[in-house]
């Protein structure tokens, strides 16, 4: 039997492709999603994640569901910021969530510079960009894959 994609809404992110979504209204305008369709603890640090960027005001969310694909990590998160200080206050802000969720400490790479902070919190990986270095390294372009097993934010 084929497999079809899924699609559901979570706030603003749209969990069938790597698309940007356009600004849409005030979350609790937005439909809830039942409580099967998006649930456990990796459905929940991964909101904790997207909803702490979506508040930080980062841009260009991705996340990419690396579940089958990689013993690493089941989910990868690539998000940009406006600059060095933005990057770095999101990841810090990022780690007090996570720590304050119950999530333990999660290691940290690249924080001082902060032209590209990674945060590994075991199940999902964290990438912080500044756009200029994101376009760069464009990491997006290495972990996709033909099953659309994207979800995107803004």
């Amino acid at each position: 039997m084929p497999s079809r994609p899924i699609r559901a809404r979570v706030g603003r992110w749209d969990i069938k492709g790597a698309i940007p979504l356009q600004r849409e209204p005030a979350p609790s305008a937005q439909p809830e999603l039942s409580s099967g369709d998006h649930q456990g603890p990796i459905g929940a640090l991964e909101d904790l994640i997207l909803a702490r960027l979506d508040d930080d005001k980062a841009q260009d969310v991705v996340l990419i569901d690396l579940k089958g694909k990689s013993p690493v990590a089941d989910a990868m998160v690539v998000a940009s910021g406006r600059s060095q200080r933005h990057v770095s206050a999101m990841a810090d802000h990022l780690l007090r969530a996570l720590k304050e969720a119950g999530y333990g400490k999660c290691r940290v790479e690249g924080l001082p510079h902060a032209d590209w902070v990674l945060i590994d919190t075991g199940d999902v990986i964290i990438h912080l960009f500044r756009p200029e270095v994101r376009a760069f390294y464009n990491i997006e372009k290495i972990w996709s894959v033909e099953t659309g097993g994207h979800r995107a934010a803004n």
